[in-house]
């Protein structure tokens, strides 16, 4: 999936400069992806090929939650509460009403935001010096890629080809102005 703006510049420094700040972010963001895909699991249990699919995903994000703990562990660093994503929560205000179009919109949007996450990770494994961490994140965002995939995937289980391409559409603007209006800082999203 093509974004429709770049990170922007000085990102990848602020993450540098203040990687326990991104690990700590990053941890939250792997919990969160996990339990999102879980609650579509809980929130559309007659969906088969959703259900497979998520939780799965699931697992792996747990996994990945679990590696980035690891890492926080190995630098002496405690978890910490979650905290809102302004990313997610101005993504999530393009939510539709209307129970199909807001499947199909909660979809497009985890899309888009594994599409960030892989830019993102990227970014960071480019940056880092060889070793396992940089290796850790290229490993990443290669998963983000088959996780933008797989949302992608099912919203073309259950919507027409034609009506997932127009939404997807829309959406990846509204990410590439929510993206350009955000402060550059330490973490995955914002």
């Amino acid at each position: 999936m093509l974004l429709k703006t770049s990170t922007p510049a000085g990102w990848t420094e602020a993450v540098l400069a203040d990687f326990d700040a991104f690990l700590l972010d990053h941890a939250g963001c792997e919990r969160k992806a996990s339990a999102a895909a879980l609650g579509l699991v809980a929130h559309y249990p007659d969906r088969r090929a959703l259900v497979h699919e998520c939780l799965a995903l699931a697992r792996e994000e747990l996994s990945h939650f679990e590696a980035v703990w690891r890492l926080l562990d190995a630098r002496g660093l405690m978890l910490r509460p979650d905290t809102r994503s302004v990313y997610m929560e101005r993504f999530s205000g393009e939510f539709r009403k209307g129970s199909d179009a807001y499947f199909l919109d909660r979809l497009l949007v985890a899309a888009i935001a594994e599409a960030r996450g892989c830019e993102r990770f990227g970014l960071v494994g480019a940056a880092l010096p060889p070793g396992s961490e940089r290796d850790f994140y290229r490993d990443l965002a290669r998963a983000e890629v088959r996780h933008q995939e797989l949302y992608v995937r099912l919203a073309h289980e259950y919507f027409p080809a034609a009506e997932v391409g127009a939404r997807l559409d829309a959406l990846l603007s509204a990410e590439a102005r929510i993206v350009a209006e955000l402060p550059v800082r330490p973490a995955l999203y914002a």
